[in-house]
């Protein structure tokens, strides 16, 4: 006698819920975060935008090897705190950077994109490599 469906029991699904997702990346968000106001201080300081292109490559690469999962999110924030920054030395600070400074600061964001896509790339070829059958 055969049993229906409904006599049988399934294993439960595995489903990846947000919560375990979310708590994984966290501390690479804080990370991000952190170097996006990093950076936005350097570029305050040292006032070199070719400098503030360097970090913020090395920055979104990094992030990108490490959780290379939609990787636009890495230069979203670290490019977003460098204008942010800026912005408030230019309200708060009596250092004032100038208005040409504050706007070409948003210019990090294309240096950020070919560093988080290069590092999630790499991160692939990486796991290719290492990767034992």
């Amino acid at each position: 006698m055969a049993k229906s469906d409904s006599d049988m029991s399934y294993p439960p699904a595995k489903t990846a819920t947000a919560d375990t997702t979310t708590r994984s990346d966290t501390l690479f968000y804080v990370l991000a975060v952190a170097f996006g106001i990093l950076i936005g201080l350097v570029n305050v300081k040292v006032g070199d935008l070719l400098f503030t292109a360097l970090l913020v490559v090395a920055s979104c690469m990094l992030l990108g090897l490490l959780r290379p999962r939609r990787p636009w999110r890495w230069v979203a924030i670290v490019g977003i705190f460098v204008p942010v920054v800026e912005l408030l030395a230019y309200l708060l600070l009596t250092q004032k950077p100038y208005r040409a400074e504050v706007y070409e600061s948003f210019l990090a964001f294309l240096p950020g994109i070919a560093g988080t896509y290069g590092g999630s790339m790499m991160r692939g070829v990486i796991d290719n490599i290492l990767h034992e059958k």
